[in-house]
């Protein structure tokens, strides 16, 4: 008891952003900008493009169409607060608001951590039951499959958010990140963390879902092996291959971010590869699926020229 009363509550935290500097960084401010404002337009050109063409009204694009809204939703949580930081150097957050944001970010997160596991499905099932496809993946399957992914994200978000307002924080206040996450918070914390540590690293997060790609992409690769065309081989790769680069991106980052032994851990290095994940990724993933689609390239030209 006698150490819970010496304990002094921090109310407000500061969040660093992307360098120590204490003057607002107006360059950088213009770069962020311009990709944000990138990524949002191009994610809803793609829902444009998928929602305007009856030929791409299938399960592959519309599990595309809802990353896009995932990814638009996941670059707002974080980015609006960098660019206020970076314009004006004004670097206080209270801890409610730190919470709200990291409750946010955990949701989608995770959300697209299993979308990206179930678009992996789609792909499976297109290429090893191309005749059962459409019956396989119903308009039902599909609502509830995209339903389960925005459910294991709330979950997920719920108990970071309850993880975290239940720690102490009784200083030193300074977030060394750019947004509100877990594992800087951890840090600040005085309470014993290892519980609210191994919640947030466990299994059900984050992989299973890397896991369940790696095997339906395993399955995929030794039917693909199988077929004597080799025409049908590079077909089935270039379907597969612009979701291999987003999960490369994606789960790559993610990893290093949050599983590398701590004793490697490097402010600096958690910055960089938390804005690959959080902030070009979403960036890249219209490009990622346009550039190599045919239909999508055809859809958007028609539109471009209505």
């Amino acid at each position: 008891m006698a150490k819970a009363e010496n304990l002094s509550s921090v109310s407000i935290f500061l969040v660093v952003g992307l360098c120590d500097s204490e003057e607002p960084q107006f360059l950088l401010f213009l770069v962020f900008l311009g990709i944000y404002l990138i990524t949002v337009v191009g994610n809803i050109v793609i829902l444009s493009v998928i929602s305007s063409d009856q030929r791409l009204h299938t399960p592959m694009y519309f599990f595309l169409a809802n990353l896009s809204i995932i990814d638009i939703i996941f670059s707002s949580t974080t980015v609006p607060k960098l660019l206020f930081i970076l314009f004006t150097a004004q670097k206080a957050i209270s801890l409610s608001s730190c919470v709200t944001q990291l409750s946010f970010f955990q949701f989608f997160v995770v959300a697209e951590c299993y979308l990206l596991a179930v678009m992996a499905y789609d792909r499976f099932v297109a290429i090893c039951f191309p005749l059962n496809y459409t019956l396989i993946m119903s308009r039902e399957v599909r609502f509830r499959m995209v339903l389960g992914c925005w459910a294991c994200g709330l979950v997920n978000s719920v108990v970071q958010a309850i993880s975290i307002s239940c720690l102490d924080f009784c200083g030193p206040n300074t977030v060394d990140h750019f947004f509100c996450d877990v594992t800087p918070l951890f840090k600040l914390s005085c309470s014993d963390t290892r519980l609210g540590e191994a919640v947030f690293l466990t299994v059900v997060v984050l992989v299973s879902p890397f896991v369940f790609i790696v095997a339906s992409y395993c399955r995929i690769l030794k039917i693909v092996l199988m077929m004597r065309s080799s025409c049908r081989r590079y077909q089935a790769f270039s379907t597969c291959s612009s979701h291999l680069t987003s999960v490369a991106l994606f789960f790559g980052t993610v990893f290093f971010t949050y599983f590398r032994p701590s004793s490697s851990n490097s402010v600096e290095d958690d910055r960089s590869v938390s804005v690959v994940y959080s902030i070009l990724t979403p960036l890249l993933n219209p490009f990622i699926y346009s550039l190599r689609n045919k239909q999508v390239k055809e859809s958007l030209k028609k539109i471009l020229l209505m």
